[in-house]
């Protein structure tokens, strides 16, 4: 036992001789460091990439409506959004890219029914500008339901579904858009209400005895939504202020097609791709709604299908 107790007091002896040799040379360190954060140069651009909180706009707003940044609460919430959104680069960049292919086809559709453009950032926010299909059965650019589509005449089963058709889609969305704006008189409360629904934002005026958006205390996905989008408008729309440099070759284009007019069963839509010179794959891609391997249309029903040039 006295040895142990022997060989405990030479090791706690050494430890301590480390730890004030440590301290010291930390202690050296740290007045030789500089004071100003360290930077990683950019290779392709020359740029010093610097971690940095972020610039936000004081006349922050959604479709017009001012945010109120004067609140400290919303002010954090809108620093989140902005910070998540730009540092997570790789998903901003591509939401950039994806932007130029696709809002130009939705641009002319919120403009004719008289939707502000904000109301792009509600697509991205909603998919990523993939036609995705979510848990929750949500499918397309809009993450329209099955409900909501049939409500405004998309057709919606297993074999053609026209959520995933950007134009038609679009429609809709901008359809249910004025009508929750017709309701709440408020575009960021229809932004909301797209996401959780007009009955579910009535219920949360009326409970929480609320007026607008940024009063409401909601869940997670929907108190995040409105501050999201704006975060994504700004930094989309203004991208070198947030160390964002893209040339117009990076971005993504949509490929010109033609429209051909169906009317009657396809039973194979290899052998349809084939007759005109393009793949089953890139059919599929450009017309994402032909969800299988034929076209039934027993009701002789019109499609266009887009066959790129």
């Amino acid at each position: 036992m006295d040895l142990f107790k022997k060989a405990l007091q030479i090791v706690g002896a050494i430890a301590i001789v480390f730890t004030l040799v440590f301290a010291i040379k930390s202690n050296n360190d740290s007045k030789s460091a500089p004071s100003t954060p360290p930077s990683i140069e950019n290779a392709a651009t020359g740029l010093k990439a610097v971690v940095t909180s972020l610039p936000i706009p004081n006349d922050l707003n959604f479709a017009g409506e001012p945010v109120p940044l004067d609140e400290q609460e919303v002010l954090e919430r809108v620093d989140r959004e902005f910070l998540v959104n730009t540092y997570w680069q790789s998903n901003a960049l591509l939401l950039m890219k994806r932007a130029q292919k696709y809002f130009p086809v939705m641009r002319p559709i919120l403009d004719f029914y008289g939707i502000p453009e904000d109301f792009l950032y509600l697509a991205v926010a909603e998919s990523g500008l993939e036609p995705l299909r979510s848990p929750a059965g949500a499918a397309g650019f809009w993450q329209l339901m099955k409900g909501t589509a049939k409500d405004y005449s998309l057709e919606v089963n297993n074999n053609v579904d026209e959520r995933y058709h950007v134009e038609k889609a679009t429609e809709v969305a901008c359809k249910y858009i004025l009508k929750a704006k017709e309701k709440f008189g408020s575009w960021t409360l229809a932004a909301a209400a797209y996401n959780a629904g007009n009955r579910g934002i009535s219920r949360q005026l009326e409970k929480q005895q609320a007026t607008n958006y940024y009063d409401l205390l909601l869940g997670q996905e929907t108190g995040r939504y409105v501050f999201r989008i704006l975060a994504l408008k700004t930094i989309m729309n203004d991208p070198i202020s947030y160390g964002f440099v893209l040339n117009d070759i990076d971005y993504y284009k949509l490929t010109p097609t033609k429209q051909i007019e169906i009317d009657k069963p396809l039973k194979n839509l290899s052998d349809f791709a084939r007759s005109h010179g393009i793949s089953y794959k890139i059919l599929k891609r450009h017309n994402s709604w032909l969800r299988q391997g034929h076209l039934n249309n027993r009701s002789r029903k019109k499609y266009q299908i887009e066959i790129p040039l």
